[in-house]
C-alpha cells in the first residue's frame, strides 16, 4: 500500500518501524525543549509519523518500508512586478476558498490579525455563508472588540466567548483524546469553548500558517553555522532548554542534549537545497514545525466539522516557493489583496500594530505610538491594583491560582508519574513557577503534565 502526504499534512499519520518497543527518550527530551516532536519522532522507538510532501510504502502489518519525496521546497523567485504576485495569490486564495466553502456554513475564527482578515475579504469575495467568531481571556486584551468590526465591516454573523479561569481541568482527557499529547495543553485555547462548535455551520476555514508562509524572517544572508543557531533559538521554549538538559540527565542518556539537539537540526537544515536565508528557514519551518506543532490541535476543530485551510493547500504552498522574498517582507502581499479587495476592513486597527491599522501602522513608534502604550499600561497597572493580573497566556488561567494549583500538583506529585520524572524535580519546577518564576517555568509545567497524563494513559 502507498500513502501520500501532502506539503503540509493537517493530521498526523502513524506508521510502524523495524525498532524495538521502548519510550524513545531522546525524542521525549525534544519535545522537552520545544513543544512538539522533531521530524517523525514520536515517543517511541518503534513508531514513526509519516513525513510530508512524500510517497510511502506501508506493508500489510502497517510497517513503513520506505518513503519518497514528491515534493520537496525551493525557492525559484520569478522576474514579476509585485501587482502580478498580488493578483496571483488573489486569483489562487479565491479559488481555493471557493473549492473548500462552496455550498457550505462556514465557520471562521476571527482574530485581530492578518490571516483571518485576509480569509475574510476572500470569503465575502466568493459569497459564501459565514459565521464567525473570537475568543477572548478573561481579564486579558479584549482581542473580540477587533474581530467583531470585522464581521460587521464583512457582514458576517458573529459570537464572542470568553476563555475561563481552569477550564482545563474538566476537559484535559477529552484532549489528550484529540491530541494524544503531541503538544502541551494550554496552547489549544479553543478547547475552552469545545461545545459551542457543535451547531455553529458545517465546515471551518481556518488560517494556520498564512503568518509563516506571507512573511520574511527579515535575516541577512547567513552561514550554515548561523542559520543552525538562528533556529535552534526559536524553537526552543523560554526554559526549555535546561528542562530537557534535566530530563536528559535524570535518564542517563548518552552524551549531552545540546550537542544531540544541534546535530539534530543541522542534518534535518542541511536537507533543504535552499541558498537563502530567510527562504531556507520558510522552508524549514514548514517540514518540521507546521505539522508537528501548528496541525496537532486542529483535531479539536476537526471533532466537530471538517477543516479546510488554504494556506496549508499544496497549490499555496507551491506558489510561495517562487514568490520573490522583497514581496513577502512585512506581509505585503496580504496587506494589498485587503486594501484592494476591502478598504473598510484595511481601516480596522492591526492587533499587532494596534493603535493603528493597515494605512497608518508605520506610525506604530515613537511618538506617535506614545499615548496609546502609555494608556494602556495605566489600565494594566489600576487592573493590577484591583486584584485583576492582566491575562496574556492560557497558562495564566488554567495554572495560577489554588485551585489550579491543587489539580496541576495531582498530576505532577503522584507516586505513578514519579517512577518516570521524580518527585524531586516536578516539585522544584511547582514551586519555582508558584513563588513568583511563573513566565520561565510556565512550559516545563505544561510538559510536565502532558507526560504526567501520557504515564497515566500507556
Amino acid at each position: 500500500m502507498e500513502l501520500k502526504t501532502t506539503i503540509i499534512p493537517k493530521s498526523q499519520t502513524f506508521a510502524r518501524v523495524d525498532q524495538p518497543r521502548e519510550l524513545n527518550l531522546e525524542a521525549i527530551c525534544v519535545f522537552a525543549a520545544i513543544g512538539f516532536f522533531l521530524d517523525e519522532d514520536t515517543y517511541w522507538k518503534n513508531e514513526v509519523v509519516l513525513g510530508p510532501a512524500s510517497v510511502h510504502s506501508i506493508n500489510d502489518k502497517g510497517n513503513r518500508i520506505n518513503s519518497k519525496p514528491w515534493f520537496e521546497w525551493h525557492y525559484s523567485p520569478r522576474d514579476i512586478p509585485f501587482e502580478q504576485a498580488e493578483q496571483e495569490f488573489a486569483s489562487l486564495l479565491e479559488s481555493i476558498i471557493l473549492e473548500q466553502t462552496k455550498g457550505e456554513h462556514v465557520i471562521l475564527p476571527l482574530s485581530g490579525g492578518l490571516d483571518s482578515r485576509t480569509q475574510a475579504v476572500a470569503l465575502k469575495q466568493v459569497g459564501a455563508d459565514v459565521i464567525s467568531y473570537s475568543y477572548k481571556f478573561q481579564n486579558g486584551y479584549n482581542e473580540t472588540a477587533i474581530a467583531k468590526k470585522i464581521a460587521k465591516a464583512s457582514q458576517f454573523k458573529y459570537r464572542d466567548f470568553d476563555i475561563s479561569r481552569g477550564y482545563l481541568w474538566n476537559s484535559i482527557d477529552q484532549l489528550f483524546e484529540l491530541n494524544q499529547g503531541y503538544s502541551d495543553f494550554t496552547t489549544p485555547r479553543q478547547m475552552g469553548i469545545f461545545n459551542a462548535y457543535a451547531d455553529m455551520g458545517t465546515v471551518f476555514s481556518l488560517g494556520h500558517w498564512g503568518d509563516v508562509l506571507f512573511d520574511t524572517m527579515n535575516l541577512p544572508q547567513l552561514s550554515n553555522d548561523e542559520e543552525i543557531d538562528v533556529i535552534s533559538k526559536k524553537l526552543i521554549k523560554r526554559g526549555g532548554l535546561e528542562f530537557a538538559e534535566t530530563l536528559w540527565n535524570l535518564w542517563a542518556l548518552e552524551g549531552d542534549f545540546k550537542t544531540y539537539f544541534k546535530t539534530r537540526i543541522e542534518v534535518l537544515l542541511n536537507t533543504i537545497n535552499i541558498d537563502d536565508t530567510n527562504a531556507k528557514l520558510r522552508a524549514f519551518k514548514s517540514l518540521y514545525w507546521a505539522p508537528r506543532w501548528t496541525s496537532i490541535n486542529l483535531s479539536v476543530f476537526e471533532a466537530h466539522h471538517p477543516i479546510t485551510l488554504p494556506y496549508f493547500d499544496d497549490r499555496m504552498c507551491q506558489f510561495i516557493c517562487t514568490v520573490p522574498e522583497a514581496f513577502l517582507k512585512d506581509r505585503q502581499l496580504q496587506i494589498t489583496y485587503i486594501k484592494n479587495k476591502s478598504p473598510e476592513l484595511a481601516k480596522i486597527e492591526w492587533q499587532d500594530q494596534r493603535p493603528f491599522n493597515l494605512y497608518n501602522y508605520h506610525m506604530n513608534k515613537i511618538p506617535y505610538n506614545l499615548p496609546y502604550k502609555l494608556l494602556n499600561k495605566s489600565k494594566r497597572v489600576l487592573q493590577s491594583i484591583f486584584g485583576n493580573d492582566y491575562v496574556q497566556r492560557n497558562w495564566e488561567l488554567q495554572f495560577l491560582g489554588d485551585a489550579n494549583k491543587e489539580m496541576l500538583s495531582s498530576y505532577l506529585l503522584n507516586d505513578m508519574f514519579n517512577q518516570w520524572v521524580s518527585k524531586s524535580v516536578s516539585e522544584a519546577y511547582l514551586n519555582d513557577f508558584y513563588n513568583g518564576n511563573s513566565l520561565e517555568n510556565a512550559h516545563p509545567l505544561n510538559i510536565l503534565l502532558v507526560l504526567s497524563k501520557f504515564k497515566q494513559t500507556y
